[in-house]
């Protein structure tokens, strides 16, 4: 039997799930968007992303659009920060769980090449991809894309100090140095790779990094 309790209670429910559904709807059109707009700006570049030209590409008017991004700087900050969370549960969160910091390591430098191997976007690493855009351009834009290479980069010496720490790498080693190194092959997988379309960069890179930890490695005793 209802009570009133219970149909003022039901009521409430109702409403709140009815006030609730906009903003989700509106949270994953959101997101949907952001995605194509990352897959976008690898290809035509993020200065290329527009409203009209973002609107064409989800099948949105330019008014559905502006609802969720008033400017093209907004939404170029937030694809950007779209790109980061995806770098960041696809490459950085798996690696970080691994039981060593050499383990660490490895495990950014692979799934850095796993990422770019899975397509998540078509012209290759986001953030190389805008960086290499954007460099001489001074303005929000390129200051916080260059401030998550900078966070990437940190993140790679922070594991090579701490696998030195455990006595996995020589500390005679540069950490920065080390982890610039990584790095470039990395990048020079991603560019290769997107060029070529074929694996060959990829395995080149995979060598490259093992032969240079293998150097970074204490002399045997």
């Amino acid at each position: 039997m209802l009570t009133c309790q219970t149909v003022q209670t039901q009521g409430r429910q109702q409403s709140e799930r009815r006030s609730r559904r906009p903003r989700s709807d509106g949270l994953r059109s959101r997101e949907a968007i952001l995605h194509e707009a990352a897959r976008l700006a690898t290809v035509e570049g993020i200065e290329g992303l527009s409203i009209a030209r973002l609107a064409d590409a989800v099948g949105m008017s330019k008014s559905g659009l502006f609802a969720h991004f008033g400017s093209k700087e907004e939404l170029q900050l937030a694809t950007i920060e779209t790109a980061s969370v995806i770098f960041a549960e696809q490459v950085v969160a798996p690696a970080a769980a691994a039981p060593s910091a050499i383990e660490r390591l490895r495990g950014y430098c692979e799934r850095f090449l796993h990422h770019v191997e899975s397509r998540t976007y078509p012209g290759g690493c986001f953030f190389a991809s805008v960086a290499a855009e954007v460099d001489t351009r001074p303005g929000p834009v390129r200051d916080r894309a260059i401030e998550l290479l900078d966070a990437w980069l940190d993140g790679l010496a922070a594991a090579v100090r701490d696998a030195q720490a455990e006595g996995a790498i020589d500390p005679a080693e540069d950490a920065e140095q080390l982890a610039f190194e990584l790095d470039a092959y990395l990048l020079m997988a991603n560019l290769r790779y997107v060029a070529k379309q074929g694996p060959a960069p990829m395995a080149q890179a995979r060598r490259a990094l093992e032969r240079r930890l293998a150097v970074a490695a204490p002399a045997a005793g």
